[in-house]
């Protein structure tokens, strides 16, 4: 007589630790917490991103309507001479404008930091307040000044007899419209500025006192160093301001026709030949290069300035 062997029992598996649980719950709720903020970048940066990159792979022809062309509109691009212009102004724009401007904020912001400057919240305030005012405002007021026949400018011509200030002439208009720039965001920068300033250990001054220290070596032993990294942030913002110059020269050219063109700023020229010319796919080709461009030159003024931080 065969006996058989009773059937082994299953194999349960132990249940997960606690710890993986709450990790994973925990995951989850921070999802949760980020989907919104994901939900809107992906309608309004990744999705006008892709559309315009689709745009520029397409051009409208007479025979054939809406066409792929692939790089074609990058090519032609590359070899637009009116383009090439109004980037080389904004260069140029960039290169003179930018660094006296953060000149100005640096010393604004050293000065209202320091001791000696009496009614420093004032000066503050009323170094600050331009910003405040809306761009297309404070164009149109500089442009009023600015006029050859109305205006401040047209007011002293008349009393000096002579057309000594001349804001919209072919090689003062760039003058002009950095002047515009500066007046609007050196309260901008000088608040950055300020505010790395005020983050500095009152511990660094009283050993700086201690070793006999004077004002400019504090300045530039102590100050200096630290707003290292304000300056870095001030520079790529200024840069991406630069090479989106688009309200102060648009606005003046209703003062100006004649001397800025619909293709003075890289910017301008996209929005001509959107708005006016109907050339989408070409306006997104301009607009994609420009993105690309401004994004290159402000990684590498980063990655730079985050080198000689560490050093």
């Amino acid at each position: 007589m065969t006996t058989t062997s009773p059937a082994p029992a299953a194999v349960i598996a132990p249940p997960p630790p606690r710890r993986t649980r709450v990790r994973a719950r925990s995951e989850w709720k921070g999802l949760a917490f980020v989907a919104p903020f994901l939900v809107v970048f992906l309608l309004v940066f990744i999705a006008p991103v892709a559309y315009s990159v689709h745009l520029s792979l397409f051009r409208e022809q007479l025979v054939g309507g809406n066409a792929f062309v692939g790089l074609a509109n990058f090519v032609e691009l590359f070899g637009d001479a009116q383009f090439w212009e109004g980037f080389a102004r904004v260069v140029l724009f960039l290169l003179i404008q930018v660094p006296i401007m953060l000149g100005l904020a640096l010393v604004a912001a050293l000065a209202i930091d320091s001791a000696r400057l009496h009614a420093s919240g004032f000066f503050r305030i009323v170094i600050f307040l331009p910003y405040a005012v809306p761009a297309v405002v404070a164009v149109l007021m500089w442009g009023f000044i600015y006029g050859d026949d109305f205006g401040l400018a047209a007011n002293v011509n008349d009393w000096l007899g002579s057309e000594v200030i001349t804001p919209f002439a072919r090689n003062w208009i760039l003058v002009s419209i950095g002047n515009i720039v500066t007046w609007e965001f050196v309260g901008y920068n000088m608040l950055i500025f300020y505010s790395a300033l005020r983050t500095i250990p009152t511990d660094l001054y009283e050993a700086a006192e201690l070793d006999g220290a004077g004002p400019m070596r504090v300045v530039t032993g102590i100050k200096l160093p630290a707003l290292r990294g304000a300056i870095v942030i001030a520079t790529i913002f200024s840069i991406i301001g630069s090479f989106q110059l688009f309200n102060e020269p648009n606005i003046l050219r209703t003062l100006a026709p004649n001397i800025i063109t619909t293709f003075f700023t890289p910017n301008m020229y996209a929005y001509n030949l959107s708005f006016s010319g109907q050339q989408y796919n070409y306006s997104a080709t301009v607009a994609i290069v420009m993105g690309v461009i401004t994004a290159v030159i402000a990684y590498v003024v980063q990655l730079r300035g985050s080198r000689k931080e560490e050093r």
